[in-house]
């Protein structure tokens, strides 16, 4: 269970660094962010940089969270994001420039979603595939021939 906050932290320096990256093109900057997805896929959103810096500077600032929520929608946005910013590296580096502008800008749009507006993007779809899955497939009526 984690503070819903700190996710929205980690959007807002998410989305400042992706901004970055589209305007520059940075190869080593996107490396920093497709490191920082990593980190949060693997070993969790709280052990992301981003993460720590909120846990130790913004919120003994903020009190503690009024609740906790799940773990898991979150690490599965941080999982979609380390793809996307994969995928637009290896676009990058070699001059797939549509590929790279298409997947940055995407990943960028969601986490500025999460930041400004508090709606993840890569949660929902999570609790969407997770209905999905645990929903019992539609029986089919009996077909009767006479």
């Amino acid at each position: 269970m984690i503070d819903p906050r700190g996710p929205r932290f980690t959007a807002t320096v998410t989305s400042v660094v992706l901004a970055a990256v589209l305007v520059t093109s940075s190869v080593w900057l996107l490396t920093v962010q497709t490191v920082v997805f990593a980190i949060a896929t693997i070993w969790g959103v709280g052990a992301s940089p981003y993460a720590r810096l909120y846990a130790r500077v913004v919120r003994p600032r903020l009190g503690p969270p009024a609740e906790l929520e799940d773990e898991r929608p979150p690490r599965f946005a941080q999982a979609v994001g380390l793809g996307f910013s994969t995928i637009g590296l290896v676009g990058l580096l070699t001059g797939l420039t549509g590929l790279f502008y298409l997947l940055i800008t995407a990943a960028f749009a969601a986490a500025f979603l999460n930041a400004a507006f508090g709606f993840c993007l890569g949660c929902e779809v999570y609790l969407l595939a997770r209905r999905a899955i645990s929903r019992p497939p539609a029986s089919r009526p009996e077909v009767t021939t006479p």
